[in-house]
């Protein structure tokens, strides 16, 4: 539906399919960024828990024992051997979450800490690693749960576009409140 909306004029939007295989996302995450270089990565994943559209502030490096669609799980259980324990995106998700809920979607956009611990959350922490925390994740529910595609498109549309205002006009969150 996003490659539909499309983005504003100037962004390039380059839509892949990622398997859920841990061996996959460990050698095409990489390509990407290096065929690429994009200003910001943003993964888009199902949940069939989410009942928002969900904006995830980290990635994590360790804790996964659950096997991938080829039935494997790396020995290591984590994404980057050597590599920090947690690493945030770069992009204020607090900021971006309240400034599409007050555009009036019909979405509920929230946010959460923590990934998942499966492919999701390592294909994440993969990209934050590879970008210096220029990625962002993003969790749907899945399709009429209780959003229709137009709905998601829209939403994800509104939520890449408030990424990228964010990241190009950092001097907009001098006085911002949150914790980091």
């Amino acid at each position: 539906e996003l490659e539909k909306l499309g983005l504003r004029d100037d962004v390039d939007l380059h839509v892949y399919e990622v398997p859920v295989e841990y061996q996959t996302v460990q050698r095409l995450i990489p390509a990407l960024w290096k065929k690429h270089s994009p200003q910001l990565v943003v993964h888009v994943g199902v949940s069939g828990m989410a009942t928002t559209v969900t904006l995830e502030k980290c990635g994590h490096n360790v804790g996964y024992k659950g096997l991938d669609n080829c039935r494997f799980c790396p020995g290591s259980q984590c994404c980057v051997e050597g590599g920090p324990e947690c690493i945030d995106s770069v992009i204020d998700m607090d900021a971006v979450c309240r400034r599409v809920s007050e555009l009036g979607l019909d979405v509920t956009v929230t946010i959460s800490k923590d990934a998942g611990r499966y492919l999701c959350d390592f294909t994440y922490y993969t990209s934050l690693y590879q970008s210096r925390g220029r990625s962002a994740f993003v969790h749907v529910p899945p399709l009429g749960k209780p959003y229709s595609a137009e709905q998601l498109g829209r939403a994800l549309q509104a939520i890449i576009e408030e990424m990228l205002d964010v990241l190009e006009h950092p001097e907009d969150k001098i006085n911002c409140q949150h914790e980091h």
